[in-house]
């Protein structure tokens, strides 16, 4: 594996200096909170130290991640900490483990390159992957892909063609002209699916009319920072469904950027456009291509970028202007671009994974929740099955497995939730549940599973022993029984014949489960509270985000699913939390005066109504809302 360089940033860097200075555990720890959540990086290497003055110790901290920190401590003992901690950014601290990277060597490795072993005994390189490729080393990117084990497990399901030389060879089967994998991908219902799930990402595909692999293509392409900051998303839409005529910033186009209807769309257009139109050669268009991905400002962006403005008026009279204009749409695009490769290899994976669901939906969802989801938290994959009709229902002792699956009931698909799922419950005992069921009643699992008290209980509580007795009975049942390890326990028949009428109500059995189980399985919190949602007028997540920079503003329901803060260079307080509803997810943005309006109902995790704008994050591409007003659902 290639290794990666790590640096001190701000608070490694402080952390190592304040214990050199003998500074309190305490008292580092209070340090380091008081930083932000974004950190300055390491020196750039190509900037010449002739760009400006050299800054003195007083003007480099004053310049640096704790300047608000040495205006609060201005003691010596501080002051000297926030000079060493200074000066120690950027530096290396420590090889680590490139995620994916693989470098492969014509001999032996030890001949080019020195080896060590990771902390997790993973034998990487000394040399990270800038000096791999200056060595001229081939270094390949393997990443794991949980949309691709999804697809692997559904395979056990799939129909397996005539002469069928692998069992993946019914992925391979799956038609790119299927009538309800078009539906489901024009219309949006792509949760689960591969690349296309996300809030942003599905608005995009009902904008498109994606209805087919070429469509998922172009909107997976489109759906970058890059075409979206730039405008060239809307451009595209517009040609894309013959509402807008295609327009050329130039005739020479026409036959580079014809088939995008005249929007940068992949990293091979960049090459295209810089080889064919400017005459450059296809080393120096790659050169471009890499530099524009980097950002790199340097002097050898300008002078490709006069090379190529001469070039074009060269071959084929394109004006300066026009020429400039044309560079600065392929600057505004590189950055962010899919090479078309990337692009297609992506959509084949996601219209695979919307066909399963189209056709094996319960199969398809217990795929993705098995292997823990992908884009949303795992309550929004439990409301997908229940909007598609499924049956889903909580871990149960008699039919459950150790993760999701499908079970066949009395000539019902249910879809299970995992043992494994509930909280407290160890791995001997649901090893003593599989292979010794089915039970036929609370003293059978008791004696012979034999659980702790508190897995009894926990079980109980979720559900999971539905159809033995009702939630109560079963709960007066364990309190009374004094049981020895093994030993049968006597209950009351009254008990157990309890009716199932006297169980909990859906609100208790939620609450329940939420606690043991991290999650709703009966219902999501928002359903509990349907009426006062539909009076507020709440859009959906999806709804909301299409309104993206629209300059309207959107009320959006939901519960919170994740919540950080951090500070501004000001040296307010600035707040993050995804808000998460029956539809999906949406970042949310909460100013300081904000909060401090509403801190009450931000003390709980909802469900509440929020109020605000939506606009998309300039550099991830999805919509996130300001948040303007909140108020709690109760």
């Amino acid at each position: 594996m290639v290794c990666t360089l790590q640096r001190y940033r701000a608070r490694s860097a402080l952390r190592e200096a304040a214990k050199a200075f003998g500074f309190t555990p305490a008292e580092i720890t209070t340090l380091a909170g008081e930083l932000p959540y974004h950190w300055w990086g390491p020196p750039d290497p190509d900037k010449d130290e002739d760009d400006g003055p050299d800054l003195g110790p007083k003007d480099a901290i004053a310049a640096g991640p704790f300047a608000l920190l040495a205006e609060r401590f201005n003691d010596d003992r501080h002051r000297r900490l926030f000079d060493q901690a200074t000066a120690m950014l950027g530096l290396p601290r420590h090889l680590s483990v490139h995620p994916g990277g693989v470098v492969i060597t014509p001999g032996p490795m030890t001949d080019l390159v020195p080896r060590c072993y990771s902390p997790k005994g993973v034998v990487i390189t000394q040399f990270d992957l800038e000096s791999v490729a200056r060595l001229g080393l081939l270094k390949i990117d393997l990443l794991g892909i949980r949309g691709l084990t999804v697809l692997g497990d559904m395979v056990a399901v799939l129909p397996v063609p005539e002469a069928a030389a692998s069992p993946l060879d019914a992925l391979e089967a799956i038609r790119g002209d299927d009538a309800a994998t078009r539906t489901l991908v024009r219309n949006g219902r792509t949760i689960g699916c591969f690349q296309i799930e996300s809030p942003g990402m599905r608005a995009t595909l009902k904008e498109v009319g994606a209805a087919s692999v070429d469509d998922l293509m172009a909107a997976l392409a489109l759906y970058r920072p890059g075409p979206l900051s730039g405008g060239l998303k809307d451009a595209f839409v517009q040609r894309h469904l013959g509402r807008q005529a295609t327009q050329h910033l130039h005739p020479a186009l026409e036959p580079l950027l014809g088939d995008t209807f005249g929007v940068f769309l992949y990293q091979e257009q960049v090459l295209r456009v810089a080889h064919e139109l400017a005459g450059l050669s296809l080393a120096e268009a790659d050169l471009l291509r890499r530099a524009m991905s980097h950002f790199d400002p340097g002097q050898q962006m300008v002078t490709l970028k006069q090379k190529f403005v001469a070039g074009a008026l060269a071959r084929h009279a394109v004006p300066a202007e026009t020429a400039e204009r044309v560079w600065e749409l392929m600057a505004a695009f590189a950055g962010y671009g899919f090479p078309k490769a990337h692009a297609a290899s992506y959509a084949l994976v996601a219209w695979r994974a919307a066909w399963c669901k189209a056709h094996f939906p319960a199969q398809f969802m217990a795929a993705v929740l098995a292997n823990w989801g992908g884009y949303y938290s795992q309550q929004v994959y439990l409301n997908e099955v229940r909007r598609l009709g499924l049956a889903l229902r909580p871990p149960h002792i008699n039919q459950a497995g150790r993760e999701f699956g499908v079970v066949n009931v009395a000539g019902e698909t249910r879809l299970y939730m995992g043992l494994n799922q509930v909280r407290d419950l160890t791995g001997r005992t649901t090893e003593r549940i599989l292979t010794g069921r089915p039970f036929s009643s609370l003293a059978d699992f008791l004696a012979r599973a034999d659980p702790r008290p508190a897995e009894a209980e926990n079980l109980v509580r979720v559900g999971a022993l539905a159809g033995l007795g009702a939630i109560p009975a079963l709960l007066q049942a364990l309190k009374g029984s004094a049981r020895r390890p093994g030993q049968m326990a006597l209950f009351g028949a009254e008990a157990m014949d309890a009716p199932v009428a006297d169980d909990w109500p859906l609100a208790e059995r939620v609450a329940a489960q939420q606690a043991l189980l991290g999650v709703g399985v009966d219902a999501h919190p928002l359903e509990l509270v349907a009426d006062r949602v539909a009076k507020s007028g709440a859009l959906t997540t999806v709804a909301a985000a299409a309104a993206a920079n629209s300059g309207k503003r959107v009320r959006v329901a939901g519960t919170r699913q994740t919540w950080h803060r951090t500070r501004t260079t000001r040296g307010d307080h600035i707040y993050f939390m995804a808000l998460e509803d029956m539809e999906g997810m949406l970042d949310v943005v909460i100013f300081a005066d904000v909060y401090r309006r509403y801190r009450a109902a931000f003390a709980t995790g909802g469900p509440y109504v929020l109020e605000g704008q939506v606009e998309n994050d300039p550099v991830r591409g999805e919509p996130v809302i300001r948040a303007e007003r909140v108020w709690a659902l109760e």
